[in-house]
């Protein structure tokens, strides 16, 4: 039994004699997210139960490589002496106590750091729990800014989104960034929105070119704004790649588009870094690469170095003016959470941005993601890759039936599920998008860890599309 095993868990003996137990009650009790039950329990999925540097351990002393940071949130990997003893250290004072009439220091200490280091004039931070928890905050922080702008204030409801983006799984964020294969029963459940095509170019419909597809994506912006923008409340995006719709790359300055239209006919524009943010497109937020200021931006994932639950919706000057005023006024935003602010979360949160500083983290983002593309170029050529889509850290690998034709696989040989299962039995986590291999190792990781998560996943696709 691996050490590091036997020190966090217990003694090997006790670990062993409850293993069976353990793996009744996961199938008797526990519902797992994203998750087909049936299948999950025939698989014995690994039961991690403890974690050092970049890799994982699970109850039978196998290690793993994390090659998809925690879902996507893990920064500096595990049991990271920096931030276990800022935890240790808030947790000496206190865990947790209510933000609503209330505050503490490192709730205060984050909100400044935050202030300083998202771009222009986002000084204002209203703190939820998870990515999704961000947005929904920001849908109706756009749709009350409205109501109570000045000079006169309007009521606006609708919002534009990408088609193929996903917000989250509340009931706003789903109104928002529908995936037909998630949210499909939800429908009549869910509230207006404007749909404009996505600006990416593997899957370019009948009748277009790359040039005229990209011209068409442009255009109906431009044609959903003229008609639409006196109903729009916000337009909402995922800056620069759309994660879920399988780490779709937009084609470059969209972005910077999108920010000049919705300028132009004073609507607010809501960046969703929920995902892209804290280093893993290469800049701290993705914004910043196209030099756009948003007037929302939701945090979350990163923020705590992945440590604890977190998420942060930030605003302007202007945006937060809109919600001043006497109590009788009644601009207040009511809209909270047991858990805002908490003290835990905050105190790892100003951890992890310093380690991040200290340890010049984004220097080694630019170094593995070089590092990514090369050794992604040496599968570029399979028979069953489709297409590498890459940004920073964030890597998408398509895999399909037959490359000439982009056709996909029958969807029930889950053939990226068993591209996912090849790479654990070579010591290596990841997970799929449909059929997409998803690579997201955290924004820390050395390069010589990058050549492992690259050597196995690519022995993976051999194995099973082969």
């Amino acid at each position: 039994m691996n050490q590091a095993v036997q020190k966090h868990s217990g003694n090997s003996a006790n670990l062993d004699s409850m293993l069976p137990q353990w793996r009744q009650w996961d199938t008797d009790h526990v519902w797992h997210p994203f998750t087909p039950m049936t299948a999950y329990a025939r698989e014995s999925p690994p039961m991690i139960v403890s974690g050092e540097g970049f890799y994982l351990q699970d109850a039978a002393g196998k290690r793993y490589l994390d090659g998809i940071s925690a879902l996507w949130c893990n920064v500096h990997g595990y049991q990271v002496p920096q931030l276990d003893a800022a935890i240790v250290d808030q947790l000496g004072k206190i865990a947790h106590t209510t933000f609503l009439g209330g505050t503490s220091p490192a709730a205060i200490e984050l909100a400044h750091e935050l202030a300083q280091r998202t771009p222009g004039d986002l000084n204002h931070v209203f703190y939820s729990d998870a990515g999704a928890t961000a947005v929904e905050a920001a849908l109706k922080i756009a749709v009350q800014y409205h109501v109570q702008k000045k000079p006169r204030g309007e009521k606006r409801t609708t919002f534009i989104r990408l088609d193929g983006a996903y917000h989250g799984d509340t009931l706003g964020s789903v109104s928002i960034g529908r995936i037909d294969a998630f949210h499909q029963p939800f429908d009549d459940l869910l509230f207006k929105t404007i749909t404009v095509p996505s600006p990416v170019l593997y899957r370019i419909p009948e009748g277009h070119n790359e040039q005229s597809w990209i011209n068409h994506c442009y255009d109906s912006v431009k044609q959903v704004f003229a008609k639409h923008s006196d109903e729009v409340a916000a337009f909402v995006i995922e800056p620069l790649v759309q994660g879920a719709a399988g780490i779709q790359v937009h084609t470059p300055f969209y972005l910077e588009f999108i920010r000049e239209i919705t300028k132009e006919y004073g609507i607010p524009l809501i960046a969703d870094e929920v995902a892209v943010g804290f280093g893993k497109t290469g800049t701290l937020f993705a914004c910043e690469q196209e030099e756009v200021v948003p007037d929302i931006m939701c945090l979350a994932k990163g923020i705590t170095g992945g440590y604890l639950p977190l998420a942060a919706t930030v605003v302007t000057d202007e945006i937060y003016s809109a919600f001043l005023g006497e109590s009788e006024e009644g601009r207040t935003f009511f809209h909270g959470h047991t858990y805002t602010g908490n003290a835990l979360a905050c105190a790892v949160s100003l951890a992890s941005l310093k380690l991040i500083d200290e340890n010049n983290v984004l220097d080694n983002v630019a170094a593995i993601s070089s590092h990514l593309q090369e050794r992604l170029d040496e599968i570029s050529d399979f028979p069953e890759v489709g297409e590498i889509r890459q940004k920073g850290v964030m890597v998408g690998i398509e895999l399909v039936a037959d490359k000439e034709n982009k056709t996909p696989y029958d969807p029930a040989l889950r053939i990226g599920h068993q591209v996912t299962l090849a790479a654990r039995k070579r010591g290596v986590i990841v997970r799929p998008l449909g059929d997409v291999i998803v690579l997201m190792p955290a924004i820390a990781m050395p390069v010589e860890q990058i050549d492992e998560l690259c050597d196995a996943v690519f022995e993976a696709i051999e194995e099973v599309c082969a």
